[in-house]
């Protein structure tokens, strides 16, 4: 199947037939931008008060049980349509856009949020849609549905993480039949994977994540992974999280009503309310990244114990 022709037409009869996503994708083309300079990368922050929804997301175990999964088929609206992905994942137009091309990818079974186990899907998909960058959101790091399994997508040339993390400022630390990259200078000291073989990057991830803590009571890591394919190429970039939400989130004087997730990650914040776009520094959001985020000193640990238990050779 030619998903790129299927979704290309699955957001055309959205756009027309569904006045939710005709009035908020509308709405997106008008909302205000500004950019910052945090140490020579670029943080894009877009007034979008939408995405309330997911910034206040309450998403402890009991308002989950509360309230009805949004991403299973019986509680959505009627006008949303799907693309069925190998009968596992249903694609369908995210209705609360942050990208002017913006999907959602949930499996078709209600099982919780867990990337274990599913890069191999994650990189298919990627592959499958390369108009598109894919992003997962640990239950801990963004995701307001962590209890069913989804993906995400934008469009391409909107994060500008995703423009960055290739030019020279980008350290690389190891090698395999595949590379790992620490990024260093990026706000959020992300690893990137790259390969053009899809079980070798799967490999890598699972032997980098295998080093990172799990929470007690958890099943993974905090992370956020981006995914995209470029000229026959995977890069799979994984930021881990030591925190889901920075101490000065809130609404109050001083607070901001941020819950970062991948796309936050890939520095393009979606900030709700328009006192925080307004009064957002360079400062405030770095803080944001290194509360966090992996320290510089983590990751370069890090690195010396994925060496120490891994062999690749240059």
């Amino acid at each position: 199947m030619n998903y790129t022709a299927e979704v290309d037409h699955l957001i055309e009869r959205q756009m027309r037939d569904w006045q939710t996503v005709t009035q908020n994708y509308g709405a997106l083309e008008r909302v205000e931008t500004r950019e910052l300079n945090l140490d020579g990368s670029t943080v894009m922050l877009q007034f979008n008060p939408e995405r309330i929804r997911s910034s206040a997301a309450k998403v402890d175990a009991a308002s989950l049980k509360a309230r009805k999964c949004f991403l299973c088929c019986e509680n959505q609206p009627q006008e949303q349509e799907m693309i069925s992905w190998h009968g596992k994942f249903k694609i369908q137009v995210n209705p609360y856009p942050i990208f002017p091309r913006h999907l959602t990818i949930a499996l078709m079974e209600h099982l919780p949020q867990s990337v274990m186990g599913r890069i191999g899907d994650m990189l298919s998909l990627s592959a499958d849609l390369p108009e598109f960058v894919l992003f997962y959101n640990g239950p801990k790091c963004g995701a307001s549905a962590p209890d069913h399994m989804h993906f995400q997508a934008g469009n391409k040339g909107f994060m500008p993480f995703c423009d960055e993390f290739q030019s020279a400022s980008v350290k690389v630390k190891m090698f395999a039949g595949g590379k790992i990259s620490f990024c260093s200078s990026s706000p959020g000291r992300p690893f990137v994977i790259s390969s053009e073989d899809a079980n070798e990057v799967e490999t890598l991830f699972s032997q980098l994540v295998s080093l990172l803590p799990v929470g007690e009571g958890e099943v993974e890591p905090m992370m956020n992974v981006l995914c995209r394919y470029e000229q026959n190429i995977y890069h799979l970039a994984i930021f881990p999280r030591v925190k889901h939400r920075p101490s000065n989130y809130g609404e109050g004087e001083g607070q901001f009503l941020l819950s970062p997730a991948s796309v936050d990650m890939g520095q393009a914040f979606a900030v709700p309310v328009e006192k925080d776009f307004k009064s957002l520094t360079a400062s405030d959001v770095q803080a944001m990244f290194d509360e966090l985020c992996l320290s510089a000193q983590g990751a370069e640990q890090l690195i010396e114990q994925f060496n120490s238990k891994y062999s690749h050779n240059e």
